[in-house]
């Protein structure tokens, strides 16, 4: 089935080629990196990144994470420099992923792997072991987050403890998501909610 155009709700629109992504804590920290031209390749704000990462603290020491949408990166960099054992991040968007490719090699980070497909394609296969930390930033105005979520939980890619990161334009009460994720903190920045889920089965 064709997938309706976007309308996006958060910016969406190309920076001119001056984006770039700052990372704010861990090894790497206050580390810069370019960030291709492009609709949606806009990092998640600092602030937020803030509030997640300290929501995470915790759990983000030695985790397996999957970042479906990775987009510029941020969050999926911004874990691997705070102690993430391994990450795994998907993009349709070729220049996304050669620019990650490229900072992955300047950061000598062998924990990385990054895919160049389409996220509901590829989570429709079962991976080899679960992952503990899940980021979800769709496109808006997709129909991308609920199918993501039901072939996390359908194929097995969710440990049974994980957690869930996601950015929506919806209320997360809204969000229809697996009854087995239970929420755990949430806020608002502009028009875009940011929620944090805890799996438990």
């Amino acid at each position: 089935m064709a997938r309706p155009p976007a309308k996006p709700a958060k910016p969406t629109r190309p920076h001119g080629g001056n984006g770039q992504l700052r990372i704010i804590g861990g090894e790497w920290r206050s580390r810069r990196f370019p960030v291709p031209d492009g609709l949606g390749l806009r990092p998640t704000p600092d602030r937020v990144r803030e509030t997640l990462f300290n929501w995470l603290a915790p759990h983000i020491e030695g985790a397996k994470v999957l970042d479906p949408f990775v987009g510029s990166g941020a969050l999926y960099l911004e874990a691997l420099s705070r102690g993430a054992a391994q990450a795994l991040a998907l993009d349709t968007n070729g220049a996304a992923i050669a620019a990650l490719r490229h900072a992955l090699q300047v950061l000598n980070c062998l924990a990385g792997q990054i895919q160049h497909g389409d996220a509901l394609r590829y989570l429709e296969n079962q991976p080899a072991t679960p992952f503990d930390l899940v980021f979800l930033d769709p496109p808006f105005h997709q129909n991308l987050l609920l199918p993501t979520c039901e072939l996390l939980e359908s194929r097995g890619w969710l440990a049974p403890r994980a957690w869930i990161y996601c950015e929506s334009e919806a209320v997360p009460s809204a969000l229809g998501l697996p009854q087995s994720w239970r929420l755990h903190r949430e806020k608002q920045a502009g028009q875009v909610h940011y929620s944090l889920w805890e799996r438990h089965l």
